[in-house]
C-alpha cells in the first residue's frame, strides 16, 4: 500500500490508533459508527485491527494458559505489538501485517 494516503484528517489517524490500542473493542464500535467506517484509511486500519485483536485474543490466552509462568506477558507482549503498528497508523502509514493483512484484503473488508 502507499505511504502517503491521500484525505487524511487526525481524526482518522486517532480512530487507527485507537483500534490497534483497544481491539476488538474499538474496531467493532468503528463497524457501528457510519461516519468513520466508511473512511477509507479507518476501514483499513479497522479490519486488520479487528482481525489482530481476535488474534490476539485466542493466540495471546492459549500462550498465556500454557505458559501459566509467564503471567500474562505472551499477551502483554503482542499487546505491545499492535500498539506499535496503531502508532505507525498515528503517523499516517499503512500498516502491512503479515497473513493478516492479505487475508482482510482477500476477504474485500479493507
Amino acid at each position: 500500500m502507499d505511504n502517503q494516503p491521500l484525505d487524511v484528517t487526525s481524526d482518522d489517524k486517532l480512530w487507527a490508533l485507537l483500534a490497534y490500542a483497544l481491539s476488538p473493542i474499538v474496531p467493532v464500535i468503528i463497524l457501528l459508527m457510519e461516519d468513520k467506517k466508511n473512511r477509507p484509511f479507518i476501514r483499513a486500519h479497522n479490519a486488520q485491527a479487528l482481525a489482530w485483536g481476535l488474534v490476539n485474543l485466542v493466540g495471546g490466552t492459549i500462550l498465556s494458559g500454557v505458559l501459566f509462568f509467564c503471567f500474562g506477558l505472551p499477551s502483554l507482549i503482542i499487546w505491545g505489538i499492535g500498539v506499535y503498528w496503531g502508532y505507525q497508523a498515528y503517523q499516517g502509514k499503512y500498516v502491512t501485517i503479515p497473513v493478516i493483512s492479505d487475508f482482510v484484503k482477500n476477504q474485500g473488508w479493507a
